[in-house]
């Protein structure tokens, strides 16, 4: 009797992102954590109980500065980074040169260096690398591409599409590594290449110039001082200016966020609750694009880091009508509410305590409104988190009835991943220069991703 191989695994940045693919990985046949790396011992110490509680064998733990190392002696033959934005092309590009196939979280990258080095490292090795756009595998925003896909509304003409974080999820960005654009490339980067990654994939379009305003106009200590928010406190543990900040995020108060970060302190300094209205911040939390596709399509899109509820809406122009999505992921937050998940999220795992609802609509030219049926979850990203790992790595249940739409569903690819960020960098030049920006000026000549000279 034969028996199944076994793919043996390294997950590279041990945060709380990385619990998703370590339980993942654990409850799925065929896989085998072998691997953990990571700067803290403490947070690999803490992803190994999740390895032993799904009754799999704790992984070794390695420094990050011998990865290659690790790839070799552990005999690695896929890899799954979950660093450090600005990290990921360090660990990607010698896992690619050492055969593995690689999953990277979004974005796949910070920049157009890093990018270049990427596409062309896949180019060199023809090794396969995934960005792990989640989004993508939401059922809701299946339907909407399926309904454009079959020309529900003729050709689309223009988007326009507006995503809210609330000022508890918001927040949590400049309180933590992402504040500074240099670690993620700002919330263009790492918050939007998500959105910019759904308008490619709904359109089946490349983008091709962007023209955008982007401020810090909420958070940071001069809009703290100018709205009456600031608290004078660097970090919210042990400081009294915290205690009745609802801006602040109580480490200790969460099983979760204290052993990963409160209990890591003492590996690598990262400090996990800083003030948001203090510095250093370097993104911004207001943020107006125009972008213009391949085929002339244009999308105005806008997102707000400060708002008091959570959600999106997107509407799509076309030839013979309208489509109109409206979802409410937390209608919204009270204030000095405590991190609840087990997972110690703020947002995404769970639904929030006041999660809304969700509505597509379908305007047809010379007919009355159709409101299409919607299956909504809050939790789990919209139900696109479990859904992407069956697309990844195969289904934890091998006997389950296999479902049809997750495994004829395309998983994002590095030309996908260098696509949405070409959105997002064209974005953050256009912040500083004022004027459009070509996605060819930052990624030129690459018509290995469509974007060419």
């Amino acid at each position: 009797m034969s028996r199944t191989p076994v793919l043996r695994a390294a997950v590279v940045g041990t945060g709380h992102r990385a619990q998703l693919f370590t339980r993942g990985l654990a409850e799925r046949p065929g896989h085998l954590v072998a691997a953990l790396c990571d700067p803290s011992p403490t947070r690999m110490a803490f992803h190994n109980r999740l390895l032993t509680e799904a009754g799999a064998p704790a992984a070794t733990p390695w420094e990050p500065g011998r990865f290659t190392d690790l790839l070799a002696e552990e005999d690695i033959d896929e890899v799954v980074v979950t660093t450090v934005d600005a990290e990921h092309d360090r660990y990607i590009v010698p896992a690619l040169k050492a055969g593995c196939r690689v999953v990277t979280e979004k974005p796949m990258t910070v920049d157009a260096e890093r990018c270049t080095r990427i596409l062309d490292t896949v180019r060199e090795t023809g090794n396969s690398l995934t960005v792990a756009f989640n989004y993508r595998f939401n059922p809701v925003h299946e339907k909407v591409r399926a309904l454009l896909a079959e020309g529900a509304i003729g050709e689309v003409l223009s988007v326009h599409f507006e995503w809210l974080l609330d000022v508890r999820h918001g927040a949590d960005y400049f309180r933590r590594w992402h504040r500074e654009k240099r670690h993620s490339g700002g919330l263009m980067v790492h918050k939007s290449s998500h959105h910019f990654d759904l308008v490619n994939w709904w359109l089946a379009d490349e983008p091709r110039e962007a023209f955008g305003y982007g401020r810090l106009g909420f958070y940071g200590r001069a809009a703290g001082e100018r709205h009456g928010l600031r608290r004078e406190y660097d970090r919210a543990h042990g400081a009294d200016g915290a205690a009745d900040d609802p801006f602040a995020l109580d480490l200790a108060a969460n099983d979760t966020l204290r052993a990963l970060y409160l209990d890591a302190e003492r590996d690598d300094g990262y400090l996990r609750d800083r003030n948001v209205f203090d510095g250093p911040i370097s993104i911004e939390d207001d943020m107006s694009v125009l972008v213009r596709y391949s085929r002339g399509a244009t999308m105005t899109y806008h997102l707000t880091a400060y708002s008091p509820w959570e959600g999106y809406r997107v509407m799509f122009n076309g030839s013979a009508g309208r489509l109109e999505l409206e979802v409410e992921e937390s209608r919204w937050q009270p204030a000095l509410t405590r991190v609840t998940s087990a997972a110690g999220a703020l947002h995404g795992d769970t639904a929030a305590e006041h999660a809304g609802g969700a509505r597509l609509m379908l305007r047809r030219l010379w007919q009355p409104p159709v409101d299409v049926p919607l299956a909504v979850a809050h939790e789990a990203h919209g139900g696109g988190d479990p859904r992407m790992l069956d697309a990844l790595f195969g289904p934890a249940d091998p006997t389950r009835p296999a479902d049809t739409a997750v495994a004829d569903h395309p998983t994002a690819t590095e030309r996908d991943g260098a696509l949405a960020l070409a959105v997002g960098l064209a974005a953050n030049r256009s912040f500083e220069t004022g004027r459009p920006v070509r996605t060819d000026e930052l990624l030129a000549g690459r018509r290995d991703v469509g974007i060419a000279d």
